[in-house]
C-alpha cells in the first residue's frame, strides 16, 4: 500500500471519521475522503484530521475511473443508516447499488475492499448471532435498513466475492463523533444530558417482560475507538469475509445506564418508559457478537470495557464538547 491512496466513504459520519483519526495516529495521510456534508455540521468530524482531498459522493466514480493504480484500498462506510427509514427505493439506491458498483470497481482490479455490513442483518437474533456465511440465506432482517445491508451481502457471497473481500457487522458502537445522528446516536449520548440536567435516566419498558425485566434487554456495545482499530487492522492483513465487530458480551441498558452515572459522579436514578409501537415491531430485545470467527484469525482485540469507555467518552468528549 505504500505511496498509495487509501479512499474512505462516509467520512464526516461516526464509524469512519474515527477510522480517519485512527489512520491518522499510525501516520497515514494520503487519504481521499468522500462525503457529502451539504448543510450539516458533519464537517466539524474532519477538522484537526489530514487527508489528501475531500469529494463529493456524486464525484466518486468519476474521480476513480483513472485512478486504479493509485488506489491501494476501499473502507466503504459510508450509507443511510437509519433503522427507521421507510423509503426503500432510497436505500436501495443509497446502500445496496452503490455498493455494488464501488465493488465492481475495486474487486477486477484487486484494490483491498472493507465495506460495512451491519448486526441489523442478523433480525431478532433467533438464528444467533454467527458470521458465518453458510447461514446468510437464512437471515431475516427486521427494517429495510437491514434489508438493503443484508441484499449486499447475498450479492457478495452468490457471485463468489466473499473470499475477495472484508464485511464488517458492526454492532453498537458508540463514542465520540456521533452528535449529528439524531435519534439514531447511541444511548450513552442521549442519556447523558438529561442525567446531567436532571439527574435521571429514562429507559425503554421491556416489550417482553417475560424474557426481560425493564431495562435488562441487551446490546453488544462497542466503543468507536475499538471499532475503528479493529476496521484498519484489515488493511494490514490479508483476510476476507464477513466478521462481526463487537465486544462479545451482552450489557443490559441498566448496567450502561449505571456506567453512565458513574463516569458522572452522581447518584443513580433510573425510570422507565413504555417504548413507542413503531419501534416495538422492530426491536431486537438481545444482541451479542459471536466473536469466535474474529479472534481465530485477527489480532486486534477491543482494549475498553464499557465502564472504561463510557468514562472516556463523556469525560474526555462529551462534557469538553469534544470530536476525537
Amino acid at each position: 500500500m505504500k505511496n498509495k491512496s487509501i479512499v474512505i466513504t462516509g467520512a464526516a459520519g461516526f464509524i469512519a471519521s474515527c477510522v480517519v483519526r485512527h489512520l491518522n495516529e499510525q501516520k497515514i495521510t494520503d487519504l481521499i475522503l468522500v462525503d457529502d456534508i451539504e448543510r450539516s455540521d458533519r464537517w466539524k468530524n474532519l477538522q484537526n484530521k489530514k487527508f489528501l482531498d475531500l469529494i463529493s459522493k456524486n464525484e466518486l466514480f468519476t474521480f476513480l475511473e483513472k485512478r486504479r493504480e493509485e488506489v491501494s484500498a476501499i473502507i466503504h462506510l459510508g450509507a443511510c443508516s437509519d433503522t427507521l427509514e421507510t423509503d426503500g427505493n432510497f436505500l436501495m439506491e443509497n446502500n445496496y447499488r452503490f455498493s455494488v458498483r464501488l465493488a465492481e470497481y475495486a474487486i477486477p482490479s484487486r484494490i483491498r475492499f472493507i465495506y460495512a455490513s451491519s448486526a441489523a442483518t442478523y433480525g431478532d437474533g433467533f438464528l444467533g448471532f454467527r458470521d458465518d456465511h453458510a447461514s446468510l440465506d437464512l437471515l431475516k432482517p427486521l427494517n429495510l435498513y437491514g434489508f438493503s445491508k443484508h441484499l449486499f451481502d447475498l450479492w457478495l457471497k452468490r457471485r463468489g466475492f466473499l473470499d475477495r473481500v472484508v464485511g464488517l457487522k458492526y454492532f453498537n458502537v458508540y463514542g465520540p463523533n456521533e452528535s449529528h445522528k439524531g435519534h439514531m446516536s447511541s444511548m450513552v449520548y442521549k442519556m447523558f444530558p438529561k442525567a446531567k440536567k436532571e439527574g435521571v435516566i429514562q429507559l425503554f419498558q421491556s416489550s417482553e417482560p417475560h424474557r426481560f425485566a425493564d431495562g435488562d434487554q441487551c446490546r453488544d456495545f462497542i466503543y468507536v475507538k475499538d471499532a475503528a482499530a479493529m476496521t484498519c487492522q484489515f488493511l494490514e492483513n490479508d483476510l476476507c469475509g464477513i466478521f462481526n465487530i463487537g465486544l462479545g458480551q451482552p450489557t443490559t441498558w441498566n448496567t450502561l445506564a449505571q456506567a453512565v452515572f458513574k463516569a458522572m459522579d452522581i447518584q443513580p436514578q433510573i425510570e422507565y418508559i413504555p417504548m413507542p409501537e413503531n419501534l416495538k415491531r422492530q426491536y431486537q430485545n438481545y444482541t451479542c457478537a459471536d466473536m469466535e470467527k474474529y479472534y481465530k484469525s485477527a489480532k486486534i482485540a477491543p482494549l475498553y470495557t464499557v465502564d472504561t469507555a463510557v468514562k472516556d467518552y463523556i469525560c474526555n468528549y462529551l462534557l469538553q464538547d469534544e470530536r476525537w
